[in-house]
């Protein structure tokens, strides 16, 4: 938004009336104000590209909503959500998603956030050869970080062995002193360090 339009915005949060163009009566308004953006306010202030109290005025409320990337599980939960609506409208005849499909959709970073979901769900559902969506259909990428696996014990491991490593670089691999943080007796730490293959 130029920063003149956020004069006149200020303005009429302010005093709540407008002025019609061409007019030059004042009319008074009783409206609710939503404002949202994917901007970094905070940054805008600095260069000032954004007025501060423009700002202040209108981040009475604030709700921060994280990118898709950040909400584990929403993603899977959008998909499925967008194949009811699209399978509907195209009277299609898709059931669902294959293994390897839900795999993708949770791995993927979504830089174009759920806009870019719905969008690869719509053409995956009008392409779909099958009863399901594979992950060729959705076409994302695959260079993805480590995928977080579905199996609990394979999530604890997982943990555990992290934890380990941080607790060992912690107190640079006093095997003692890593015990103590863990909570753990030092030949239980050794045990699980042969394990984990942590060597």
């Amino acid at each position: 938004m130029p920063i003149n339009l956020q004069a006149k915005l200020l303005r009429f949060l302010q005093e709540r009336v407008i002025e019609r163009v061409g007019g030059r009566d004042e009319i008074p308004v009783d409206v609710r104000v939503i404002c949202a953006t994917n901007q970094n306010l905070d940054q805008m202030i600095q260069s000032g590209d954004f007025r501060e109290d423009l700002f202040y005025r209108i981040s009475e409320v604030t709700i921060n909503i994280p990118p898709l990337r950040e909400r584990v599980g929403d993603a899977v939960l959008l998909a499925w959500a967008f194949l009811e609506k699209y399978n509907t409208s195209a009277r299609n005849r898709v059931s669902g998603f294959n293994k390897s499909a839900l795999q993708a959709i949770e791995d993927y970073a979504w830089p174009g956030n759920v806009r870019e979901l719905e969008n690869k769900i719509k053409r995956a559902v009008v392409m779909a050869d099958g009863a399901q969506i594979t992950a060729e259909e959705l076409q994302l990428s695959t260079e993805q970080a480590d995928s977080m696996p579905l199996n609990l014990r394979e999530v604890r491991e997982e943990a555990e062995a992290k934890a380990i490593l941080r607790a060992l670089n912690y107190v640079k691999g006093n095997v003692s002193k890593a015990a103590e943080l863990l909570g753990v007796s030092r030949p239980t730490l050794y045990d699980l360090i042969n394990k984990y293959d942590l060597k």
